[in-house]
């Protein structure tokens, strides 16, 4: 079964707002073995959605669409909607009940425009949002599927998972697809690609693999299709355990876990507390870390120490040390977690001092260049890096490059 996916929104297009829905639908849809071929978005007006309608529905079996269902004037999907199946407006009476009890609880005075998206083309078959106001809509037109869906995105989730993927499920038969995602850190692409070349080569022909880099992570994903998909859970480990072997001290996790939620679970695992030094990355180890549940079982606290003063006064770096090898140095990212570790009293600290730009550089430390240390107790580990990209990139690359080092270390893997 092959789909396509529209977005409808002028907000999304002069990039106001982000498209979080379509990647979050191409995913369940995908989980289900659906693929999708094609993702557009399109402005809020009448021309453009039935222009996109007629050449997506002529060509997929399914057509998603998200957007343009609330109450004001520039939601007009419903009544292109009903103009396109050649169809009247009629109330959905579920729906109705709900807003009326809605507003009726709140002691609020319902208007017209708030009733009217209760209203659906008769054409449909009316989908019930325990989410929101608006109902979801189904048509079905020369074989093709049109499911309409709030572009809320917990009002699209829910209509999904409580009502289109299970309908998809029962009136299509879809190959088995499974999925399982590498994350690696440490090797850029080009160079992981290397590495594995022989490896890739010798995978079976129904195994396919995706390489999804960003900023200091690289993920690679395995994909089992069709015939294969009832043994895909041998295939898949024989082949990651080869995998292993050659890249295993870059892995540091499965599918949807992230860098800071795997340290997390060794630091919880060992019963060991961490702080962060910062000066280049201005905090966001200790934003990426804490932003795990649970982190104060192991997270202390952070010192920023953007300032050259900061670093001696508060983490105790020696100001000779910051005249003669300068803050970005070895010297001195050293003193750093040492410092934090004692100040804060933890087990073990990560420390980074650099040149994030896109000013700042010079030729003998051009923008990029980082220092980063980790310690755990007496045990210190410090390597300098020349990141590439923007200042925002630089600062994920050394984030995510400190985590993975400090849960090397407490692995003994370095």
């Amino acid at each position: 079964m092959n789909s396509a996916l529209i977005t409808i929104g002028d907000e999304i297009l002069i990039g106001q707002v982000t498209d979080t829905n379509a990647v979050w639908i191409s995913r369940q849809l995908n989980k289900l073995g659906v693929r999708v071929g094609e993702m557009v978005t399109v402005s809020d007006e009448a021309r453009q959605i039935t222009s996109a309608l007629d050449r997506l529905m002529s060509q997929y079996d399914l057509v998603i669409m998200t957007g343009g269902l609330g109450p004001t004037t520039d939601d007009i999907t419903k009544p292109t909607l009903a103009a396109y199946f050649n169809s009247k407006m009629v109330p959905h009476p579920e729906a109705q009940e709900k807003i009326i009890a809605y507003f009726k609880k709140r002691g609020r005075t319902m208007i017209e425009s708030n009733l009217r998206q209760a209203d659906v083309p008769e054409a449909c078959r009316a989908l019930t949002n325990a989410h929101g106001s608006a109902p979801g809509m189904w048509f079905e037109k020369d074989g093709s599927i049109l499911v309409s869906l709030p572009g809320v995105p917990y009002e699209m989730k829910g209509l999904m998972e409580d009502q289109v993927l299970p309908a998809i499920l029962k009136m299509v038969d879809v190959p088995g697809v499974v999925h399982r995602t590498i994350m690696t850190q440490g090797v850029p692409e080009s160079y992981l690609a290397a590495m594995i070349k022989n490896w890739e080569s010798d995978l079976p022909a129904c195994i396919k693999l995706a390489y999804l880099p960003r900023p200091g992570i690289v993920r690679l994903r395995l994909t089992v299709i069709d015939k294969c998909a009832q043994d895909a859970e041998q295939l898949l480990k024989v082949n990651i355990d080869k995998l292993l072997n050659i890249i295993g001290v870059h892995v540091f996790g499965y599918d949807d876990i992230t860098l800071e939620e795997s340290l997390g679970l060794v630091l919880k695992e060992r019963n060991l507390t961490l702080a962060t030094a910062e000066s280049c990355t201005g905090g966001n180890i200790a934003r990426l870390i804490s932003s795990v549940p649970g982190s104060s079982a192991y997270f202390s606290g952070s010192v920023v120490a953007y300032e050259n003063r900061i670093k001696s006064q508060v983490l105790g770096v020696d100001s000779s040390a910051l005249e003669s090898e300068g803050a970005v140095s070895k010297e001195v990212v050293e003193q750093m977690a040492q410092g934090v570790c004692r100040h804060l009293g933890t087990h073990t600290a990560m420390a980074t001092s650099g040149i994030a730009g896109p000013d700042g550089g010079t030729e003998e430390k051009p923008v990029g260049t980082t220092w980063i240390c980790v310690c755990h107790g007496d045990r210190m580990y410090a390597k300098e890096y020349l990141f590439w990209g923007t200042r925002e990139r630089i600062i994920d690359q050394a984030s995510y490059t400190a985590m993975q080092l400090l849960r090397r270390l407490l692995l003994d893997s370095l």
